[in-house]
């Protein structure tokens, strides 16, 4: 159930070794699948500090703690987890084709008769003064759908603009904290009267200076001054620019996106082309880890389902669910 020599067709690779492709990979080893999986070794779960949002874990659990729990689990079934990323992947009538490069630079192929992404996303991390990294370092929140009920009552910050930043905004305004600032970083927020309405319904104050300088104290930016020498404190700091979604391989074989980059799949998690699936951060909607074991979930069976049925590019394929 790990990597098979390149002249063997796997029923399918698994590309991504995050929650999404740990779970699809237990799933598959239970099923008896035939499969690899490979991994970059940069999963986002990795920069949870502590969440308290995952069934089970009331005290909360880390992100690295969850990875490291999937790893044991799958090495109790004997799954190996390939070190390395995959850098093509092909689509022939018979297999999927991945080239694959590791560690040491060395390239090998995999054939796969269906392919599961679990590749993730990357936050965009803000432009903020000295401070490369503020998210990946745990200085600044991404996700208040994961803690925001540990924020709640606090003085938070959302550095953010456009449709996206205002509604971050406004979710933890009405959520969780009557004192919210959203921030700009000194682009102009150009918003309608119905959004200015909203803001201020919910008591935004909205911030569109550039930041000058940054008060970082007991792990956290406490404050910002602006350019015109005005300080904003606040207790919690969240990002709400977006995602930059990895979603090259599927994009190379014609797989449909939505505008923000994010892959479509249907109720299978199987994208628009067939016999590539998708799971986690990559596939549009709710990004969270439990959703994401879920599309694995729901992926891994239908593969193991399917899989001694042909794929439509295969003799006597089929074009069915």
């Amino acid at each position: 159930m790990t990597a098979m020599d390149a002249e063997n067709k796997l029923d399918c690779l698994i590309v991504g070794g995050g929650p999404a492709g740990l779970t699809a990979a237990l799933y598959l080893a239970r099923f008896r699948r035939r499969f690899a999986l490979v991994d970059g070794n940069a999963p986002r779960a990795a920069w949870i500090p502590v969440s308290h949002n995952i069934p089970f874990f009331a005290d909360g659990i880390s992100g690295s703690e969850i990875l490291a729990r999937q790893r044991e689990h799958a090495g109790r079934l004997g799954i190996g987890i390939r070190a390395g990323s995959v850098t093509r992947l092909e689509k022939t009538p018979e297999a999927f084709i991945a080239t694959v490069q590791d560690d040491a630079g060395g390239t090998s192929r995999i054939r796969a008769r269906r392919v599961l992404l679990a590749t993730g996303a990357v936050d965009i991390e803000p432009d903020l003064p000295d401070l490369p990294d503020a998210v990946q370092r745990g200085l600044v929140r991404y996700c208040p759908i994961c803690d925001g009920y540990e924020a709640r009552d606090h003085r938070i910050a959302v550095i953010g603009h456009g449709d996206r930043g205002l509604g971050e905004a406004v979710f933890i305004a009405r959520t969780y904290s009557d004192d919210v600032t959203l921030l700009t970083l000194g682009q102009r927020l150009a918003l309608d009267e119905g959004q200015r309405e909203k803001a201020a319904q919910h008591g935004i104050r909205v911030v569109e200076s550039p930041v000058a300088a940054l008060d970082i104290r007991d792990g956290r930016i406490a404050a910002m001054q602006t350019g015109d020498g005005t300080e904003h404190r606040f207790d919690i700091l969240y990002s709400a620019l977006g995602l930059r979604y990895r979603t090259d391989l599927a994009a190379s074989l014609g797989a449909e996106q939505d505008p923000s980059g994010a892959l479509l799949v249907d109720e299978h998690n199987q994208t628009t082309v067939r016999g590539l699936y998708a799971a986690g951060a990559i596939v549009r909607g709710l990004d969270q880890i439990v959703v994401a074991m879920g599309h694995a979930a729901v992926a891994a069976t239908h593969i193991h389902n399917r899989c001694e049925l042909p794929t439509e590019d295969e003799p006597d394929g089929s074009n069915g669910p």
